[in-house]
């Protein structure tokens, strides 16, 4: 089901680096059915774990290290980066000057293409229907009303709004400007340095629902991990820390378009030179009894 087309993409969740490259080696490819599928060598990408870290230029954005971000998030990340230097790898500060821009401009984007793809869910041709409909008037709307949340109602409001006559060029359309900007950022920042290491949320994982009746405070969450989606570059996140309650904070890693390849490699050198991939978050709010 496709969410924003021009910003879902195909990432395996897996238990380390190594079953990622596993992964990637078996999703990555030309498909020439799909139009929008890039015809682009695919490496090996499990050989690539091999190689070290030695020389590898990695930026450190100070945009992403400001205030919102949670202390004991920061301390984690800073100390993976350090893990990075003493691995070999070269750290330099950089610039992402429209960071601040990438949440508007992804939930203008997302919640239009959302509105346009989610349109088809009328409950004509497939998905739900609803049984409760005395017309088809009413069927469209209860159909509507019944098979989507209150979250994807928001976002499919908010797009349609940012695309409705008079409003187009004022949003959506703006949206897109912004879009190729912050993309620019990254391609400046690519001239400098091999990967971007930055946090991959501003806060420890929270709780289940807890953000549901805020939802610019959820929305704000994915502040540093939207830009890769609108740039359209590949990153992926490791465990590299705990807060001091239990709860898993990541450390992410952007690469080059089509160099996967560099951001196993780091990830994977990291990961063998720490212990976080072994180590289980705290699911419970107090500590467990030693007789459970």
């Amino acid at each position: 089901m496709a969410f924003a087309s021009s910003l879902d993409q195909i990432g395996p969740i897996t238990k380390c680096v190594t079953d990622a490259a596993l992964m990637m080696n078996v999703l990555a490819g030309h498909d020439e059915r799909d139009s929008t599928s890039a015809n682009v060598a695919v490496p090996d990408y499990l050989r690539a774990l091999k190689k070290d870290v030695k020389h590898l230029r990695l930026g450190v954005p100070r945009e992403y290290f400001a205030e919102g971000l949670d202390p004991e998030v920061e301390q984690a990340v800073r100390a993976a980066i350090g893990e990075w230097k003493t691995l070999g790898g070269e750290i330099t500060e950089i610039s992402l000057p429209r960071t601040d821009a990438a949440v508007a401009t992804y939930y203008l984007i997302a919640t239009a293409e959302a509105g346009s793809n989610l349109a088809r869910y009328d409950g004509v041709k497939y998905g739900l229907r609803s049984t409760q409909a005395v017309n088809l008037a009413d069927m469209y709307l209860k159909t509507r009303q019944e098979g989507f949340g209150a979250e994807v109602k928001r976002r499919i409001m908010l797009g349609t709004y940012a695309l409705s006559a008079g409003y187009y060029d004022a949003y959506y359309g703006k949206a897109q400007a912004v879009r190729t900007l912050i993309k620019q950022d990254f391609d400046a920042a690519f001239k400098a340095v091999d990967l971007i290491v930055t946090p991959v949320t501003p806060t420890p994982a929270f709780k289940l629902g807890e953000k549901l009746q805020d939802p610019l405070q959820m929305y704000l969450s994915d502040i540093y991990t939207i830009s890769v989606n609108l740039a359209g570059l590949p990153a992926i996140s490791v465990p590299c820390g705990f807060s001091a309650a239990g709860l898993p904070i990541g450390v992410q890693l952007i690469g080059r378009a089509f160099e996967e390849e560099t951001i196993l490699r780091a990830a994977h050198a990291y990961e063998q030179a720490t212990d976080w991939r072994a180590k289980k978050p705290n699911l419970r709010e107090e500590p467990m009894n030693a007789e459970r």
